[in-house]
């Protein structure tokens, strides 16, 4: 595996390593003193201190602290990075416009950065069938967003039954989808058709919601989900017990309940 690691470099040794690691398609990791901004479905801040950034090829981008295992901003699959340097400090700028937001990460002073062509397997196979997780998420439905409610199971539409529906916040109505493995383009269009069949039982101009719930989707996945305005929540473990009827744990990150 080819590596690439330098030791207090420059902002400028440290950009034209990032320009050519975004190129190769390397994971990047950035340590260093910086100040964080994201601005978006919200806005945040975070003042100066050590962090580490990390970088994806698919767009994920990911700053962490000494603490936790979460990151305290991030950017999901399907973002943009760029770097520059400006008034004397690095900065890594990620984007992604659908819906519209950036992250700003500003160095002050670059400790190390490391850049790995990462390869391997990219599957995750959840323990559990889809039928514990709709359990999971009628027991916590703040899993898939806060202010979620579950109306139904199996809810018919003229696309097929729905996995689960409810509304959101607001009151509009929410086709959740579930998915126990990776999934491509095709789980995309199905949330979609039974999203448009929801719609076409609606009032005219009713906003309907549509949230995949999987481990993880393809790069073409998400450009669809983004597409078509619908959201992906990704579950990262499902452990059951040997009978596989019960959930010890689950643990969902969501773009909808996440800053940045």
């Amino acid at each position: 595996m080819s590596v690439v690691s330098l030791h207090e470099p420059s902002h400028r040794e440290t950009l034209w390593e990032l320009e050519a690691a975004f190129a190769r398609g390397d994971t990047v990791s950035v340590f260093g003193e910086c100040t964080v901004e994201y601005d978006g479905r919200a806005a945040s801040s975070l003042g100066p201190g050590a962090r580490l950034l990390v970088l994806k090829p698919d767009g994920t981008a990911l700053v962490h602290t000494d603490e936790g295992r979460t990151p305290v901003n991030w950017q999901p699959p399907g973002s943009e990075h760029r770097a520059a340097v400006r008034d004397g400090r690095l900065r890594v700028r990620s984007t992604r416009t659908n819906p519209s937001e950036t992250l700003n990460v500003r160095f002050s002073a670059v400790d190390h950065l490391a850049a790995y062509a990462v390869t391997g397997g990219r599957s995750v196979d959840v323990v559990g069938s889809e039928a514990d997780l709709k359990a999971r998420i009628l027991e916590e439905p703040s899993l898939v967003a806060d202010g979620f409610e579950p109306q139904a199971t199996e809810r018919e539409t003229d696309a097929g039954p729905v996995d689960v529906f409810g509304v959101d916040a607001d009151g509009h109505p929410v086709v959740v989808e579930l998915k126990r493995r990776r999934v491509g383009p095709d789980a995309v269009g199905q949330l979609a058709r039974y999203v448009s069949a929801v719609e076409r039982e609606e009032p005219d101009g009713t906003p309907v919601g549509g949230v995949l719930v999987a481990p993880s989707v393809t790069d073409r996945a998400a450009e669809l989900l983004a597409e078509e305005g619908l959201d992906h929540v990704a579950v990262d473990r499902l452990v059951a017990e040997t009978d596989g009827t019960e959930l010890e744990e689950t643990d969902v990150v969501g773009d909808d309940d996440t800053v940045g």
